[in-house]
């Protein structure tokens, strides 16, 4: 009996064959190890391949142009100078409230506030027709006195001759010489009363001391002004003085005689220094200096003056132009100086100072900057640090 068998054979697999094989011969660790091999030799032939696309970037597309830049050097120094300016007054040299020196009843005022007068000019008046009468009168009784004094000298001297021969007592002597004596006296009294009135006819008009301006007028026509009441104020018309108050320090470099340049409302004049004040004024802590303006300055009396001096600070720093700095956080202040960079470039490095003083369109910085370090003067504000610039002159 025959039977029949059915073979169902299966295609061998020589990859799956030759993986068990390998799994065979290799642990799980070195199969791992070797994985991250080629791992690494795949990353390290990408980066290859990245950086030389990258070189061949650069090539065609080249480093950018050095920005030119103006600069200035750094000069330190161990001070500077600074000008400091000092305010005052301009008073005039003559300045007086005028009034009349008797009482009365003012009946004419000649001027009006802001009439310029000459010295002598008459700018007031008073009632004079009481002084009048009263001198009228006096001058009445001082002719009385001079008749009764001319007969009592007559009287006495008959007297006299009738004492000689004894008609007459010594008594009735005496009262004829005192008589003229009484008379005398009465005589003199009446002469002074009269200069008197003459005086005060005279000071019923007021007149200007001095040549002047009218700046207030105190009193009207009609009114009744007491003996030295203001009734007029006048001020000279001649260039006022300068009153400046200084410190100590600042009045000791000061020399009286020489000129000093002031600034006034109409501009700057040059100006005498007359005198300094003998005393410190104790609120102030100052003295005043005082100072000639020539008659040719337009300056009115009451105007603000000022003195521009300069005095020395010790700090040590340098001037750089206003143009170099920036400003930055909580008022912080940099500058970029120029520093060489790898491969023979110049750069642009910020660097922070501190502003001490301003002059005009310069200022004076302290900081870490060195002698002879170049800053960049102007433009800084388009200029970031670290960028590539190219130094072109030297300013300042």
């Amino acid at each position: 009996m025959l039977i029949a068998v059915t073979l169902h054979v299966t295609p061998i697999n020589i990859e799956q064959i030759q993986m068990a094989s390998l799994y065979r011969h290799y642990p799980s660790r070195q199969l791992a190890l070797l994985l991250s091999l080629l791992l690494a030799a795949g990353l390290t032939l990408i980066l290859t391949v990245l950086l030389h696309v990258r070189a061949g970037m650069a090539q065609q597309h080249p480093a950018p142009e050095p920005l030119p830049v103006l600069t200035t050097p750094f000069t330190p120094q161990d001070n500077y100078q600074r000008s400091v300016r000092f305010s005052g007054l301009l008073k005039a040299r003559e300045k007086s409230s005028l009034g009349f020196e008797i009482p009365g009843v003012l009946t004419e005022l000649t001027v009006r506030e802001g009439d310029r007068v000459a010295a002598g000019t008459v700018l007031a008046r008073l009632d004079t027709d009481r002084l009048a009468a009263q001198h009228r009168i006096a001058t009445a009784e001082l002719a009385g006195i001079e008749a009764e004094l001319q007969l009592a000298r007559l009287r006495a001297k008959r007297q006299r001759d009738l004492r000689a021969s004894g008609a007459v007592s010594e008594q009735d002597f005496d009262e004829a010489r005192l008589a003229v004596v009484a008379l005398e006296a009465g005589r003199q009294a009446l002469s002074e009363r009269l200069e008197s009135l003459a005086i005060d006819l005279a000071n019923a008009t007021l007149y200007a001391p001095y040549d002047g301006a009218v700046t207030a007028r105190r009193a009207d026509p009609g009114t009744v002004v007491a003996a030295g009441s203001p009734v007029i104020q006048l001020v000279s018309t001649g260039a006022p003085e300068a009153r400046i108050g200084l410190p100590a320090p600042q009045l000791d470099t000061l020399q009286p005689g020489q000129r000093y340049l002031l600034e006034l409302r109409s501009g700057a004049v040059k100006a005498t220094l007359r005198a300094v004040g003998a005393d410190i004024n104790p609120h102030t802590h100052t003295a005043l200096a005082l100072f000639e303006l020539p008659d040719t300055a337009n300056a009115l009396d009451g105007e603000t003056v000022s003195l521009q001096l300069q005095e020395t600070i010790a700090a040590n720093g340098g001037w750089l132009p206003i143009s170099a700095l920036l400003e930055g956080e909580r008022g912080a202040w940099t500058v970029l100086r120029l520093e060489q960079a790898t491969g023979g470039s110049t750069v642009a490095v910020r660097e922070a100072v501190e502003v001490l003083a301003v002059d005009g369109d310069r200022a004076y910085v302290r900081g870490s900057l060195v002698s002879g370090q170049d800053v960049i003067a102007d433009g800084v504000h388009r200029i970031a640090a670290g960028t590539p610039v190219q130094a072109l002159d030297r300013e300042y």
